[in-house]
């Protein structure tokens, strides 16, 4: 009879399985990575975003209450001008 030898160290099925887990750790690691690289530079676009519209909405306000004050200057020197007129 033939004894058969149990494998005592590593076997090539052994360092496969360890070298496809490796692999599909870093695969799935690069992945997130990009990933997460790609949702930080969107987020950067959309805060500048929101700051420039947060801007223009100042601006606009600003911009109204020129208008309105140009308005009002207006009717105000018109009135004065046809009250200047009638004496």
């Amino acid at each position: 009879m033939k004894k058969v030898k149990n494998p005592n160290g590593i076997t090539f099925g052994m360092v496969s399985v360890i070298v496809m887990s490796i692999s599909i750790v870093l695969i799935l690691t690069m992945i997130k990575v990009y990933l997460s690289n790609q949702i930080y530079h969107e987020s950067k676009v959309v805060n500048d975003m929101k700051r420039e519209v947060s801007a223009l909405k100042a601006e606009k306000v600003m911009l109204e209450q020129s208008v309105e004050a140009s308005k009002y200057k207006n009717q105000v020197t018109d009135t004065i001008f046809v009250i200047n007129d009638g004496e």
